[in-house]
């Protein structure tokens, strides 16, 4: 049998909540106690285990006898309240089984697109980890609204993976991993063993809506894009499997590895990246995608074919095709309406359009992540 060659000195596993709480029947501790198990195996060989644990809307849920998910956004955070009070107790119970101390940290998007922020939890993050303590990592969605969400684990196990250095990212699912095409539809679809995280038919692949759609494998593969970036492999695969994580580290090629190119980010960039919501977006033709994509090279004014949103010079800004599709995030060099005077222009009409000298980058290629 072939086996997969992997580092896996640290590991971050996203268990999501389907798993977690049989389809939404409040936490199944039968399997969070395999997966505990599983986890204080690795963690005995040495490993550095870093724990992204969905499950508190469901098990809120049913603490609270309610008949069906919260419509609004008071409910959903209540539940999410009380049902992270049971998923932190299964947890840390299950993991003191194997004497071993978990902690519970809870971040929103604000807290990883502060610079300070970023840092300081990175800092927590390595110190838990040197004391030899499983962090127990969950979205704030006590607090957090759609403005600063991360909108679903697979991101956040993305962005928690580049925050700590990891070595793989494994996204436990339902599904066996990722086909070439949708089996619920297809019974012919083949199972990708492995696979380029920043293959663009990845999105095609996976359904759901392409590159701009929601939930299921979808955001799976946008994951993957991101711990890429960071040079982080992802592995994703069936969380039913008998022995899913030590047959996953020892090699064996179960799910669907996606790996990671050459070009891995700074950490300065890597900050940039984990930016979700930007303070407004620049729509760039195809000769500005190509040139920051194939060429490398920083994005100029001329490239720029429309202005979105209202942002200061210094904002992180997103820059997205014609369709939509994210292509970079950075750091702009003007305020939204210096920007919108100066699209499609040539460098050398700057001053002449906005009456003083400026920059003639509109991102320059130190203060940009490209995806």
């Amino acid at each position: 049998m072939n086996k997969r060659q992997l580092a896996c000195k640290r590991v971050v596993v996203k268990i999501g909540s389907a798993l977690l709480t049989a389809n939404g029947q409040g936490l199944d501790h039968a399997a969070i106690a395999s997966w505990a198990e599983q986890l204080a195996t690795l963690h005995a060989r040495g490993c550095d285990v870093i724990l992204v644990s969905s499950g508190a809307v469901a098990e809120g849920m049913v603490r609270m006898k309610l008949a069906g998910r919260p419509d609004s956004l008071p409910g959903l955070q209540a539940c999410a309240a009380i049902g992270q009070m049971g998923l932190v107790e299964a947890w840390s119970g299950a993991l003191l089984d194997h004497q071993i101390q978990s902690a519970q940290i809870l971040l929103t998007h604000d807290d990883l697109s502060d610079r300070q922020r970023y840092l300081n939890a990175g800092n927590t993050l390595r110190q838990l980890i040197d004391w030899r303590v499983i962090p127990v990592i969950n979205e704030n969605d006590t607090v957090a609204t759609d403005e600063i969400r991360f909108g679903d684990n697979d991101t956040l196990g993305a962005l928690v993976a580049a925050l700590v250095g990891a070595d793989l990212l494994i996204i436990l699912t339902d599904q066996e991993g990722m086909f070439d095409r949708d089996p619920r539809k297809d019974s012919s679809a083949t199972l990708l063993s492995s696979v380029r995280a920043m293959d663009e038919t990845l999105f095609e692949m996976a359904g759901g809506g392409g590159i701009l759609g929601r939930g299921g494998m979808v955001t799976k593969v946008r994951a993957a894009r991101l711990a890429a970036k960071s040079g982080c492999p992802t592995l994703i695969a069936s969380g039913q499997a008998q022995q899913v994580l030590l047959r996953l580290i020892d090699g064996e090629e179960l799910g669907t590895l996606l790996t990671p190119d050459d070009d891995r980010l700074t950490a300065h960039k890597q900050w940039l990246a984990a930016h979700l919501q930007t303070a407004g977006r620049l729509v760039l033709d195809e000769g500005a995608i190509r040139a920051l994509r194939i060429d490398k090279r920083s994005l100029l004014p001329v490239g720029v074919q429309a202005v979105e949103g209202v942002f200061e010079r210094g904002d992180v800004v997103e820059c997205v095709s014609a369709q939509g599709q994210r292509i970079a995030v950075g750091l702009v060099n003007f305020d939204s309406v210096s920007a919108s005077r100066i699209v499609r222009q040539p460098s050398h009409k700057i001053t002449e359009l906005l009456g003083e000298q400026h920059a003639i980058e509109m991102i320059h290629r130190d203060q940009m992540a490209v995806f």
